[in-house]
């Protein structure tokens, strides 16, 4: 009985960590899926080419490409994991406070320089700790988690767009601080508490032993070919995602004629559909495998990217955005738990790190490309860009070894 109550009360904390873990995930895409929606207004008042707007990302995308992998490091030999989530999520949000007085081309590279870094270490933190609760259920805990940044990237450009209506973009961002600043201290809280066990052992070995010792973990890690061929296709994907938030807004407003609040509605329309879609696929890649979901995912999702770029400004291109949105961001959780299975326990945290740093490049270079098509060929053009992206994507993910259980015990 004392046994039986033990587990019990054990999965019953792991679960409530999963709901605090997730809900400061839904907060750091709170702050991305914001800017993805005042974009075209900032550029309008800072006269920024497409060019300039998909730069402004690329540097977001370079800087947290260049952290994830110390973050991730730093994660497993030193862990700390709820000072790390909360400095994170406070990281991502200030830099959107200044971003509020910003005037130049220079003053927006350098605050989305820093919200790179900053998003980038909670990752590498969040994920593999939630995974290790939850080993047999993997895929279903990470698909929680995922649809923590869902929720926050369907509610803020709808409450962006409400807000936009009685406030300009730049009090919009200022206010837009709060929010964070109040979950950070909460997660500081919460997560300290229940992280405290798990931090005393990590201190039992010096910082300079612990990192010497995941370094050289690290480097065996670099030997994986599903964890390369995993992060290769991802970068791929990542182009596509990074690409389409940042230019579908764009679209919307300027081709379209939708006001504020209409592009916001859409950007809801898509993240909705990938929340729905989220723990479905998380759900079955548990009991049919991470390769055949991610696979057919994938190759709907470039018929889709297809018929938006067919569909042109006509009803039928915002009918497909839910139809992209359902099956894009379906296998968000689906990679990271096969990354998850392929790498040690012990790396975890690393494996993480370098999945996102990869991502990162991807997500630095599709807007910087997007922007140079549409500034050439008009916006139309970065449709069949993203169809071409997905379809790379699906080709590394073709190639990766089937997904195997036996490689997530530690080597």
């Amino acid at each position: 009985m004392t046994a039986i109550t033990a587990n019990d009360q054990s999965e019953q904390r792991s679960f409530l960590e999963v709901w605090v873990i997730t809900i400061g995930h839904a907060l750091t895409h709170w702050y991305p899926a914001t800017f993805y929606l005042l974009l075209p207004l900032i550029g309008n008042e800072l006269g920024f080419s497409y060019s300039q707007i998909g730069t402004i990302l690329t540097f977001q995308y370079v800087a947290g490409a260049l952290s994830n992998i110390p973050g991730g490091l730093i994660v497993d030999a030193i862990g700390r994991k709820g000072l790390l989530m909360a400095l994170s999520l406070f990281w991502i949000g200030f830099p959107y406070l200044l971003m509020g007085y910003a005037n130049a081309y220079w003053m927006m590279v350098a605050c989305t320089t820093l919200i790179g870094i900053g998003n980038n270490l909670w990752h590498p933190t969040a994920i593999p700790l939630i995974a290790r609760r939850f080993p047999d259920r993997k895929g279903f805990v990470v698909a929680l988690h995922g649809m923590g940044g869902n929720v926050g990237d369907a509610l803020a450009p709808l409450a962006a767009g409400a807000l936009l209506t009685l406030f300009t973009w730049r009090e919009v961002v200022i206010m837009n601080v709060i929010p964070g600043i109040i979950m950070s201290a909460l997660i500081l809280l919460y997560m300290g508490r229940l992280n405290i066990a798990q931090d005393d052992a990590k201190k039992s070995a010096s910082i300079n032993e612990a990192l010497l010792k995941t370094l050289k973990s690290f480097a065996t890690l670099m030997q994986n070919k599903t964890l390369l061929l995993l992060s290769i296709g991802s970068a791929f994907r990542s182009m596509t995602q990074g690409s389409l938030l940042a230019f579908l807004p764009i679209f919307l407003a300027q081709q379209m004629g939708y006001s504020p609040q209409w592009v916001g509605g859409c950007l809801f329309g898509l993240q909705a559909a990938g929340f729905i879609a989220s723990p479905i696929s998380g759900a079955l890649s548990d009991k049919m495998g991470r390769r055949s979901i991610m696979m057919s995912t994938l190759l709907v999702s470039a018929i889709v990217l297809l018929g938006m770029a067919f569909a042109g400004q006509s009803p039928i291109f915002v009918l497909l955005i839910a139809f992209l949105g359902f099956f894009l961001f379906a296998i968000r959780a689906v990679l990271q738990a096969w990354v998850l299975d392929a790498a040690p326990k012990s790396m975890a945290g690393s494996a993480i790190g370098f999945l996102f740093a990869t991502q990162a490049i991807g997500g630095a270079i599709g807007p910087a490309i997007s922007g140079i098509l549409a500034d050439e060929y008009g916006l139309g053009s970065v449709f069949y860009f993203l169809a071409f992206t997905i379809v790379i994507a699906n080709l590394f993910v073709f190639l990766t070894p089937a997904d195997t259980k036996s490689q997530s015990q530690p080597a």
